[in-house]
C-alpha cells in the first residue's frame, strides 16, 4: 500500500480501460486505480461481476444498495490493491504516465487509516499472546477482513504450520473410510433397517450441529473474557477465518483437530444415549460433517452452478463482510429462520 510519500502513477480512463480480462482487471473508485486481477477469483461476488465492471469507474455500483452494497471492510481491503490515481479529464493527456509525487494521499478506505494491529509476517499467535488489546478493540479489528495470496504463520515453525493447513480434498480421504467403518458397525449391531432410518436423522442432527457450534462455540463475543489468553483462544478457533477469510488452507478442519472434537461428541452422546442410536446418528453425522466442511471451502471458492449454492455463498460472505453476529449457517438457513438470526 503506498503511503503518504509514496509515489503515485497517474492513469488516463483510456489506460484503465484496456485491463478487462482476466488476465488484468482494473477498477475505478473515488478516482483512485486498483489492480483486482489478483483477487478476482475469490471476489464474493463472483468473478463474472469484476469482468463485467473491468476497467471501468464502479464508485456508484459499489453503493448501490440493489446491486451489492459494499461493507466497509470492503473499502479497507480495496485499498491494498491501489496502483494509481486517475488523470483529471481535462488535460489528461498532459499527464505523464510515469510516476509523480503525489502531494497528499487520500485513502478509499471508509475506516480511514488503518489501526495497528496484527503483522501478517510474523508469527500471529505470539502477538496476540503479548497484545494488550482491549476486547472491544480486538474485535473490532478481527473482523475487517484481510486477503493475502498465501497463508500468514501462525506459530512461525515450518513443523508446527504443516499442522495447521489442510487441503480440501483431505476431508473425504480421511473421514470416509471412517464412515464406511461407522457404517459397517452400525449395521453390525442394529441391523440395515434400522441403519438407514437413522442415517437420514443423523444428517439433519449434524446440521443443528453445525449451527450450535458455529454460533455458540465460535462466535462467544458476549461472554469473551477481557484478557489477551481468552482472545488469543478465540482467534486460534475462529477469529483467524474472520481476519483472513480466503486463505485456502485453513477454510476445513485440520483432520486431528476434527477427531478430538468427534471423540469428545461420541463420548458425551454415549453417556445421554442409547448405544444403537449413537452408531446409527454417527452414519448421517459423518457425512454431514463432510458435506458442511466441503460446502464451506466451496462456498469461499467455488463458482456455484445451483441456486440454493449461489444463494448461500452470497449468505455466509455477507456474514464475513457484513455481520458476523448473524448468518451462522453455513449449507441451509434452516436453523438460523427458526432462531431468528437469518441475515436477512
Amino acid at each position: 500500500m503506498m503511503g503518504a510519500s509514496d509515489k503515485v502513477t497517474v492513469l488516463t480512463r483510456e489506460d484503465v480501460a484496456l485491463h478487462n480480462t482476466a488476465k488484468s482487471v482494473w477498477v475505478v473508485v473515488n478516482n483512485k486505480v486498483y489492480d483486482v486481477s489478483e483477487f478476482m477469483f475469490d471476489h464474493p461476488g463472483g468473478e463474472e461481476l469484476l469482468l463485467q465492471y473491468g476497467g471501468q469507474d464502479v464508485t456508484k455500483v459499489m453503493k448501490d444498495k440493489l446491486e451489492h452494497e459494499h461493507s466497509e471492510s470492503a473499502y479497507d481491503m480495496l485499498d491494498e490493491y491501489c496502483v494509481g490515481v486517475l488523470a483529471p479529464e481535462e488535460g489528461s493527456k498532459a499527464h505523464s504516465k510515469k510516476a509523480v509525487v503525489a502531494e497528499e494521499r487520500v485513502g478509499t478506505s471508509k475506516l480511514g487509516t488503518k489501526k495497528p494491529f496484527i503483522d501478517l509476517a510474523k508469527p500471529m499467535l505470539k502477538q496476540m499472546v503479548y497484545s494488550t488489546w482491549s476486547k472491544e478493540y480486538y474485535l473490532e479489528q478481527v473482523h475487517i477482513p484481510r486477503h493475502m495470496t498465501d497463508s500468514a504463520p501462525i506459530f512461525g515453525h515450518p513443523a508446527l504450520e504443516m499442522l495447521t493447513k489442510t487441503p480440501w480434498w483431505v476431508i473425504p480421504l480421511v473421514w470416509v473410510p471412517l464412515w464406511s467403518l461407522a457404517l459397517y458397525a452400525s449395521m453390525h449391531k442394529i441391523g440395515v433397517g434400522l441403519t438407514l432410518q437413522l442415517l437420514p436423522l443423523g444428517v439433519i442432527f449434524w446440521s443443528f450441529l453445525e449451527y450450535t457450534l458455529h454460533r455458540f462455540v465460535f462466535h462467544v463475543e458476549e461472554i469473551l473474557p477481557d484478557n489477551r489468553f481468552a482472545l488469543s483462544l478465540h482467534f486460534l478457533l475462529h477469529g483467524i477465518h474472520h481476519y483472513l477469510p480466503m486463505d485456502r488452507m485453513r477454510l476445513v478442519m485440520p483432520p486431528a483437530l476434527s477427531i478430538i472434537i468427534a471423540t469428545c461428541l461420541w463420548n458425551f452422546f454415549s453417556m445421554i444415549l442409547p448405544e444403537y442410536l449413537v452408531y446409527g446418528l454417527a452414519t448421517g453425522v459423518i457425512p454431514g460433517y463432510v458435506g458442511y466442511d466441503l460446502t464451506h471451502y466451496y462456498l469461499h471458492h467455488g463458482r456455484p452452478f445451483a441456486a440454493h449454492l449461489r444463494e448461500m455463498k452470497t449468505y455466509h460472505l455477507d456474514h464475513h463482510y457484513k455481520d458476523a453476529n448473524l448468518g451462522y449457517g453455513i449449507t441451509s438457513k434452516l436453523w438460523d429462520r427458526l432462531f431468528g438470526t437469518v441475515l436477512y
